[in-house]
């Protein structure tokens, strides 16, 4: 059962959680079919191109201590190399650059659900909040570009840590850059592998399903967690008896810039 009292930080897994990929798929930018043929690319055998692209993901999570923006484009140039390697695909070095130039650097790569900025910008009135997200440097970039940065006051990236999730050295980070214990903190995450992570150390979680449509309640469980469809519901499961919307003692204010 959630314990809405004790809560002082809420922390945001982002894909799947507060964004979602334009193309559908975090590996394909928006401009991929600019430098690749649609249709031969779409009729490259599924089992093929899932095992190509398993495998340039398998090394983007064997070789993830990633700091900059640069070391990212370096990183995804290699990805796309495989890629080409894998399927054949007879890219040009100029175009390896290009894809890894798109999926770095252009923005437009992630969509915001159409909730996140209001309720991101409620919760923040009373709550201290955070990101604890499996991503590269570029995020940083992207929440700033969408006027959201600054609603974070802890914005921990996989990839600065080098580990991913569940590791429990990103939940750790957050808590120690927020000055808080885990019970102090709710942690949203649309995968149940990272909420178990969380759960271990003692941090309360939230799992939250965008795409299902079986239920119109605010809330129900699925297994052992308490499931939401979007993260406008978490205000309504948190702020119990009493008004959200005012500063919780001992809490700073956060600064709107």
């Amino acid at each position: 059962m959630l314990d809405s009292k004790s809560i002082k930080a809420i922390l945001f897994d982002v894909g799947g959680t507060l964004n979602y990929a334009a193309s559908g798929n975090w590996f394909i930018p928006p401009n991929f079919f600019n430098y690749i043929d649609r249709e031969k690319f779409e009729n490259i055998d599924p089992l093929l191109k899932k095992q190509a692209f398993g495998k340039g993901i398998e090394y983007l999570l064997t070789n993830h201590l990633v700091l900059t923006e640069e070391e990212e484009y370096q990183a995804f140039a290699l990805f796309y190399n495989n890629i080409n390697e894998e399927l054949g695909l007879n890219f040009s070095s100029q175009t390896i650059s290009d894809l890894a130039k798109d999926n770095v650097f252009n923005d437009d790569k992630f969509i915001f659900y159409d909730d996140v900025p209001e309720t991101l910008h409620k919760l923040s009135q009373c709550y201290m909040l955070g990101v604890v997200s499996d991503t590269w440097p570029s995020l940083d970039r992207v929440f700033i570009n969408a006027k959201l940065r600054h609603y974070f006051s802890t914005f921990v990236m996989s990839s600065i840590l080098g580990v991913c999730k569940p590791n429990e050295l990103l939940y750790t980070t957050a808590l120690t850059e927020l000055d808080i214990k885990p019970n102090e903190a709710l942690f949203i995450d649309d995968v149940k592998g990272n909420l178990d992570g969380a759960t271990k150390l003692g941090i309360q979680t939230i799992l939250i399903k965008r795409d299902n449509k079986s239920t119109n309640h605010e809330s129900y469980y699925e297994g052992d967690y308490l499931c939401v469809d979007n993260i406008a519901d978490i205000i309504k499961l948190i702020q119990g008896s009493r008004p959200l919307f005012h500063q919780v003692a001992g809490l700073p204010m956060h600064s709107k810039e």
